[in-house]
This record gives structure tokens, sequence and C-alpha cells, in this order.
């Protein structure tokens, strides 16, 4: 059966997993990489793929804009539109509404915005988020969610995250169940343990087929994100997939399966891509900075993927200076590639039970800033 989850082995809290959808499975700890608009950019879907990724992540609020979520139905949903026929999670949409402060109000029925697009107005309700996911056929649909800003008082806190917990069960009741579909709820309430705590319990009196930890990753520093990993997962079901929005950096992501984390999304490893930055073992390697324009060594010997298996440090120095779009699709797929060997090594670490020698050995290239010698 499928839209379950199965937990493989443990590593202290950390977790080997595998998620069953009706469009694939999806082994964790995963790593999403995020296609926003229908599109992991300067990837084919195939190069996606073939990073190792097995799920992608779309966007309910851009998808919504353009094309339009009918539109997308009409082509059979986001799986055909996008050449992607292995699982997709889409992100709610209220991230994006409500960071336009300027062009969005905030009520108990939703979230009315304008389009950063064209300024026409739009209402973003817990109901229609619902609806606008399985247009798309999402295979893991999220609950439309106030993220609380940092910093915030315990009050305001307290007072998003309720309202946030109200509209979850409104998108309970909105969602289609169905074979191979799951409906996540989203844990909120800042830094305050207190309120951590009343949102996860709100949610698993709900019921969901998943729980997504919101509201970090925005300003906090890692430490404070830290804390609040030390205690939320703890909170939720352990037969149930947990998932840190929107997180991050190799050492953040890395930290966060230590604690108890099954699944990720950043824009980081495609953004650094397009401006110059690789991700490697051996930490970050800015490529534009020209003591690489003679380099004829590899980004990272050790690295498979295209960019480090068929070209030279000097000649992607090369592409990212005249910012030929080749550089961007390089490095991009070196660093989705970097992300996946990442999450398969702390996957096969946890069933070994050696995943603290496999963080201790990561620290340690990391803190080499490049290739040693």
């Amino acid at each position: 059966m499928s839209g379950r989850f199965d937990l493989l082995a443990t590593d202290g809290k950390a977790r080997r997993g595998r998620i069953h959808t009706a469009h694939g499975i999806v082994n964790t700890p995963a790593f999403m990489p995020v296609g926003t608009a229908g599109t992991v950019k300067a990837m084919l879907p195939e190069s996606v793929k073939a990073t190792g990724a097995e799920i992608v992540l779309g966007n309910t609020y851009h998808l919504m804009l353009r094309p339009g979520a009918e539109r997308v139905a009409s082509f059979g949903g986001l799986h055909k539109f996008m050449n992607w026929p292995g699982p997709i999670l889409t992100d709610s949409g209220g991230f994006q509404a409500m960071s336009l402060s300027d062009l969005r109000k905030i009520s108990e029925q939703g979230v009315e915005f304008r389009s950063h697009i064209d300024g026409s107005k739009h209402m973003l309700t817990p109901e229609r988020s619902i609806e606008i996911q399985d247009l798309l056929d999402s295979n893991i649909t999220m609950v439309l969610d106030e993220c609380t800003p940092f910093p915030a008082t315990p009050e305001q806190a307290a007072e998003s995250m309720r309202r946030s917990m109200r509209w979850a069960a409104r998108c309970r009741e909105a969602f289609r169940d169905r074979d191979g579909y799951l409906l996540f709820g989203i844990v909120q309430g800042g830094i305050y343990p207190n309120l951590r705590r009343e949102s996860a319990e709100a949610l698993v009196r709900i019921g969901f087929d998943g729980y997504a930890i919101g509201g970090l990753a925005i300003g906090e520093g890692q430490q404070q994100m830290f804390g609040v990993l030390d205690y939320t997962p703890d909170l939720l079901p352990r037969e149930k997939p947990r998932y840190l929005m929107g997180v991050g950096k190799p050492g953040d992501i890395v930290g966060a399966v230590a604690r108890g984390i099954d699944m990720f999304d950043c824009v980081m490893p495609t953004r650094s891509g397009r401006t110059g930055l690789a991700h490697t073992r051996y930490g970050d390697i800015n490529m534009r900075n020209a003591r690489h324009a003679s380099d004829d060594r590899p980004i990272d010997p050790k690295c498979a993927c295209p960019a480090c298996s068929a070209y030279v440090r000097g000649y992607i120095h090369h592409l990212m200076k005249t910012k030929e779009i080749l550089g961007a699709m390089l490095l991009t797929w070196h660093n989705l590639h970097y992300y996946q060997e990442l999450m398969q090594g702390m996957r096969a670490a946890i069933e070994q039970g050696r995943l603290a020698d496999f963080i201790a050995e990561f620290e340690r290239g990391q803190a080499l800033g490049d290739l040693p010698g």
C-alpha cells in the first residue's frame, strides 16, 4: 500500500526510512531539489534524476499565478507538465504570499495578496491551497500555515501558531484522501518550547501523514535552530516522516539528520550554482575567484558529476566570468550531485550504525575549505 512511511533503521535520533507514494519511493533522509515554477533551474528533469534525486518540490504560489493550477491540470498534472514522473511535494504558497509584506493581508479566512507579477488580487485560503495542490497532482501536500517571523514575541508567536493550527484543521477537512497521496501538517511556535509543544500536540490530534517543522532558517542562526530541533522532532509520531522546511546548508542538514529529521529542501544548491559557488566535501569554493583561472584540476576529483569528470576549474571559472549558461548548468548539476551524495552517505551510515564517524569525517572535510594540496 502506498502512502506509508517505513522506518528501516535508527542510529541515535537519526532515522533511515522510506516513503511510498503513488509516483514512487523516496528514501530518507532525503533532499528535495526545488522546482518552484515547475522546473529545477538550469537542469533537465533527466539531469535531476541522474544526481540521485527521487523527489522534487513545486510551489503553489508561483504555479497558481503562472500558468495557473487549472491549466497544469489540463495537461495531466505537474508530473506530466514538467516531465518528472517521480514524487512531487508542493509547498502551500503561504510563505511566499506572506513574504509580500506590503502586498498582503492576513485574516482568519486566509491570505489576501497582490501578485508580484502584475498586481492582480488573490485570496489564498486553506481550502484553495489544498485545491490547487490537488489540481497539480502533488504527492505530498502541505497545509497552509503562517510562517512566524523572527524575531517574534511569545504573544506574536502564539497568535500566529494558533491561527496556523486552525488553518491546518481546515486543510485536513478539505484534503481528498487517495492511496499514495499524503498531507503534512506544519509545526510552528518560533523559538518557544511551550508553543512548539502546543503546536505539535494540536497537529497530532488532527492527524496527518507526516509532519514538517516550519519557521526556522529565517534568521535565527544555526545554534537556535538546532536548539529547537533538539526537542521538536521528539514531539512527533515516530512512525511518520519529519520534514524541515527550507534547510539548507550542508552542515545544517547533517546536524538536523542527527536530531531526527527525514526530509529537506532548499534553493541553496541551485542558486549557488548560478552564482558560481560550488558545495564540496572540502567546503564551499567560489569558482569566480581568480585563483582558479589557470587551475587544471577538477572541482572535486572524488566527484562523478559531469562538471568534475569532464571539465577543469579553469574552464568553469571562464564560464562563470563570461556569464555563459553552461557554467550555471555545470555548477548546479555538481551541487545537486553533492547534496544527493551527502544524503546517500548518511543513509548508509545510519544503516551501519556509524553516523557519528560520518559526521566527524564530514566536519574534517568542511574545515579544509578546498582540496588539500
